[in-house]
């Protein structure tokens, strides 16, 4: 499969994006490649051969980007090999994980608030503060993506 120069290098920045965010270096450019390829799927050789990348890490990058739900793979009748493509409808669900960890980390944060004997207060008004705005995007952002859904359905229509 080949790629323009201008794919490789967005690969490359959407890499980047993904290893800023916990990613392995791998995994971050399986996702560049799956998201920019021409091609919907992308069979595992494909993936390695455009990376340049061992088997090995392309087989940990699959199986991490299956199992954290980012991936899916299809099959075709007569065909043993497995397909990868990006999950593209399950966007919601990723954000609304994202906010529950966000959740998690709040009341941790709060209960560092009631144990820490520090006296500093500046600190613990940003603290505070934080927290604050945590508890006010877990309300908010219900109803931001009840408005979207809204202003899309009229969209289409």
């Amino acid at each position: 499969m080949k790629l323009s120069d201008k794919q490789l290098e967005l690969i490359e920045q959407i890499g980047i994006y993904h290893e800023n965010n916990g990613f392995q270096p791998a995994v971050a450019r399986v996702m560049g490649l799956l998201l920019v390829s021409d091609k919907p799927e992308l069979t595992f050789e494909e993936i390695t051969e455009s990376l340049n990348i061992s088997k090995s890490a392309t087989s940990n990058a699959l199986n991490m980007l299956l199992n954290t739900g980012h991936i899916e793979y299809t099959t075709f009748p007569g065909d043993r090999k497995r397909y990868f493509r990006i999950r593209t409808s399950n966007w919601r669900d990723m954000i609304m994980k994202r906010m529950d960890d966000l959740g998690v980390l709040n009341a941790l944060l709060k209960r560092v608030l009631e144990v820490r004997k520090r006296e500093n207060s500046e600190y613990d008004q940003k603290l505070l503060s934080f927290t604050s705005f945590l508890d006010y995007m877990k309300v908010q952002f219900p109803i931001l993506i009840e408005q979207w859904e809204k202003e899309n359905q009229k969209q289409k229509a």
